[in-house]
């Protein structure tokens, strides 16, 4: 039988096609496999709710196609805020689940914990929940960011309202003795230089206490005018009713990464917690001001649709959806070259993207240098059922940090 010419270049053809296809089949139908580690249990579980969020965020994405045509994996385990357990979950991620990268994970002794590791993998670790500066060391730790400014450029912004506002005033300082305490307090003795003379007391707790009494009735019998609460959302609380308790009301500061209206405020009596101030860098859910901002009406939906047990007075609902959110135009960004070295390459390549849920003009923007995706915030306080802004957007690296990364501290 005679077979022409033609006949069998339009066999070939169809051939390579189907093969394409196929191709382009099994390429879509690879996930990426994303890995989180998180505190869904013990004493600071109040911060699950970001991964959580994140977890919703992508169920989201997967429903509207996926990224690229690719659907979303996300693998999150409980460590329980233990590095030990950090190590282990994250060496699972890796070594048995075979993740893609990790991503948001909690802490900064968890994520130390695994850095190394990481970075000789050359397994991406963005966006983590952490404002340590040890996540700005391109040279010495390239796979590792960070996302929130930094808890010492945090104290700083204190530093600079209490001399604009409070000179020459008395300051008692309650901070969490780990490694976020400690650089939140020493950013606002580094911002508060000479006047660092005015820090009365300062006592630190370990975050398992059950009471803080003792140490609250010290830190008013030192005569302070203003104080710093930089603890977790647990110990902020007992803080909080003490201090109504025996009736002393100074000028009170709350760190940021506490100021959950769901797990400090709320739990101390919101009546008890006005006045408070703090300081932001997404949109508060609570106030009203955002009910017609398109980035919050999407938040609310995605919250009625896919986060439906969530708490809305929750901030860290807002800040997993916002770092979900930077990771997808990460990931946008990759194309089809989904290979680590690209991701890295796009992580380290945003140029003024900004979040639907950040506050109006805190922008991302990061580079081969440049690891600090968020570095400005604004003052807020709290005015009973909403934080409300006071004073303008501000570069929250008050002293220019930039020269420091992959310094000795």
């Amino acid at each position: 039988m005679r077979i022409s010419l033609k006949a069998i270049a339009t066999l070939l053809l169809l051939a390579a096609s189907l093969k394409d296809t196929a191709v382009a089949d099994e390429v879509l139908d690879i996930d990426i496999r994303i890995g989180n580690v998180m505190p869904y249990t013990g004493e600071l579980a109040a911060f699950a709710t970001i991964g959580k969020s994140e977890a919703a965020y992508f169920d989201m994405i997967n429903d509207q196609g996926g990224i690229n045509g690719r659907k979303v994996k996300f693998i999150s385990y409980d460590d329980g805020a233990d590095p030990v357990r950090t190590r282990e979950q994250t060496k699972k991620l890796v070594e048995t689940d075979n993740v893609l990268l990790m991503f948001g994970s909690f802490g900064t002794p968890e994520n130390l914990a695994v850095r190394s590791y990481l970075n000789e993998r050359k397994v991406p670790q963005l966006f983590l929940a952490s404002g340590d500066e040890e996540w700005s060391r391109p040279k010495s730790f390239p796979w590792t960011m960070g996302f929130p400014p930094t808890f010492r450029s945090e104290g700083r912004i204190y530093a600079n309202y209490i001399q604009a506002s409070y000179p020459e005033r008395r300051i008692a300082v309650l901070w969490q003795n780990d490694q976020f305490g400690r650089d939140l307090f020493r950013g606002l003795q580094e911002g508060l230089g000479d006047w660092a003379r005015m820090i009365v007391s300062d006592i630190a707790v370990d975050g398992s206490e059950k009471s803080l009494d003792v140490q609250v009735d010290l830190l008013q019998s030192s005569g302070a005018d203003i104080v710093l609460l930089d603890a977790a959302p647990p110990m902020v609380a007992l803080a909080l009713r003490r201090m109504n308790d025996i009736g002393w009301h100074p000028v009170l500061m709350l760190d940021n990464a506490s100021a959950s209206i769901a797990h400090a405020l709320r739990p101390a009596g919101l009546e008890n917690a006005i006045g408070v101030i703090s300081t932001a860098f997404l949109k508060d859910a609570s106030d009203p001001a955002w009910k017609d901002d398109p980035g919050m009406q999407a938040w609310s939906a995605f919250m009625d649709k896919y986060y439906p047990d969530g708490d809305r007075a929750d901030s860290n609902a807002v800040f997993g959806y916002a770092a979900a959110e930077t990771l997808t135009q990460v990931l946008k960004q990759c194309g089809d070259d989904l290979s680590r070295e690209n991701i890295l390459r796009q992580a380290t390549s945003l140029r003024n993207y900004r979040s639907s849920v950040a506050l109006p003009s805190i922008a991302i923007n990061t580079g081969p240098s440049d690891y600090r995706p968020i570095k400005q915030m604004r003052l807020v306080q709290f005015d009973g059922y909403t934080w409300q802004p006071i004073g303008e957007v501000v570069e929250s690296a008050f002293v220019d940090t930039s020269g420091q990364q992959d310094q000795p501290n």
